[in-house]
């Protein structure tokens, strides 16, 4: 996958190298906010986890992020110094979901007569 240069926000398949400093840096703090999987690479593996915080480091250091992964949810840190890229993996289930989006969403079908409900759209890829 490429890194999408051009883009203000993270989307799925996007993907951001650390020799893009500035973007890479924007992609771990993305990683924390984003609502779907993540693909972290390092050296050695590739990690598709949740990634749900980054914490500083005191000596000087870039830190580390912690994430979870499907097969164990314990909080699992990994300094940032052994990520090479970032990968927007997974479809991110909070994207276009507000709350503003669902009562315009709703008063739409009520108006067109259909028939309109709370329940959730479904997260698994078409």
């Amino acid at each position: 996958m490429s890194s999408d240069t051009h883009a203000e926000e993270p989307a799925q398949g996007m993907a951001i190298d650390r020799s893009d400093v500035e973007r890479f840096e924007q992609a771990l703090n993305w990683a924390v906010d984003y609502r779907g999987d993540v693909t972290l690479c390092t050296a050695d593996q590739e990690i598709e986890c949740y990634v749900f915080d980054r914490l500083p480091t005191s000596n000087g250091g870039n830190g580390t992020i912690r994430y979870m992964t499907k097969a164990d949810a314990s909080r699992i840190p990994l300094s940032i110094d052994q990520v090479r890229e970032v990968r927007f993996s997974g479809k991110d289930t909070a994207a276009g979901k507000s709350f503003d989006r669902w009562i315009q969403r709703y008063i739409e079908k009520k108006l067109a007569g259909e028939t309109a409900s709370i329940d959730c759209e479904s997260l698994e890829n078409d």
